[in-house]
């Protein structure tokens, strides 16, 4: 990908007068990061003025989202929502429920999210972590550092980045941006990032690209953290939600409490942004017959005018 200034002057007319600002001085390598940053920039207020707030992760508990993390590798949403609901069912749904419940019943519990035996396996083996460091206490946990606690859970098995860093944003409410397969695709096609890139490269740009996005909210004095209710540059349009009234096309759910948990401006742009790109993943841009004349980010691929 070539983000000289030709380039530059091919971008839509929002993010070209973003870009082109002070950009003499700055290195090809430089402009090519400020483009793909501003880019990502332009797609989260499209987004959020599309839509309003994702009120992503759905989950009542930390621990939900800790097991919803780990259930949904590999399988539909809507399996993991089955499994959480046996799980819930049984009682179970907790710490000291998967501690005590006997594997093959666990296993029994969250068939439908596949990978049934090995899952239940990871999520005993994260109990057994979380009672050996941390006494059992996810307060107590998720008061650590957020590398050293990333780099914990990355030694343990089943947990790769994305995981990691689904249960350190959505559950400990840290400020780090998660990079899912929608992520990964919405990036290649729109010529921004290679489908090849690492994940940390992924993140690095997401994240570069949305701290601009905070420090603008700080500037500007607002919160864009949907707990209070109040200073929302972006309020959802779908809220409250009276019966019948359906959510806009790509918003995720309707809020659930670890979706209003009290975060960092930060981690909440953030939490914004991934359920965001969810919407667009799930409903326009599909793996295959892509449904992008829909998509409030078509104006923005390659070579549209």
């Amino acid at each position: 990908m070539d983000f000289g200034k030709n380039a530059v002057s091919s971008l839509s007319p929002v993010v070209h007068s973003c870009v082109t600002v002070n950009n003499d001085h700055r290195g090809p390598g430089e402009l090519e990061s400020s483009v793909q940053q501003e880019q990502l920039r332009v797609y989260y207020t499209t987004l959020l003025d599309a839509w309003g707030q994702p009120y992503w992760w759905p989950a009542r508990t930390r621990f939900e989202v800790i097991v919803g993390a780990y259930l949904t590798q590999n399988t539909a949403w809507t399996n993991v929502e089955r499994a959480l609901r046996q799980l819930h069912l049984r009682r179970v749904l907790n710490v000291a429920g998967i501690r005590r419940v006997p594997l093959a019943e666990l296993e029994k519990a969250i068939h439908s999210a596949g990978y049934f035996r090995q899952k239940a396996q990871r999520l005993k083996a994260f109990v057994a972590f979380l009672d050996e460091h941390y006494a059992g206490s996810l307060s107590r946990m998720f008061a650590q550092p957020t590398e050293k606690l990333r780099e914990e859970l990355l030694a343990l098995n089943g947990i790769g980045p994305e995981t990691a860093d689904s249960i350190l944003l959505y559950a400990g409410q840290h400020p780090v941006f998660v990079v899912d397969a929608y992520t990964r695709r919405i990036l290649d096609r729109h010529q921004l990032l290679p489908d090849k890139a690492s994940y940390d490269e992924a993140r690095a740009l997401c994240e570069s690209a949305l701290n601009a996005e905070a420090r603008l909210h700080t500037r500007a004095g607002e919160n864009p953290d949907p707990a209070t209710h109040t200073s929302s540059p972006h309020p959802s349009p779908a809220l409250p939600h009276a019966p019948g009234r359906a959510r806009p096309h790509g918003a995720c759910h309707l809020p659930s409490p670890m979706s209003l948990a009290k975060r960092t401006p930060l981690a909440q742009i953030y939490n914004n942004m991934h359920g965001l790109i969810v919407g667009v993943g799930k409903h326009y841009c599909l793996k295959t017959r892509p449904r992008c004349d829909e998509c409030p980010l078509q104006k923005f691929l390659p070579g549209v005018k």
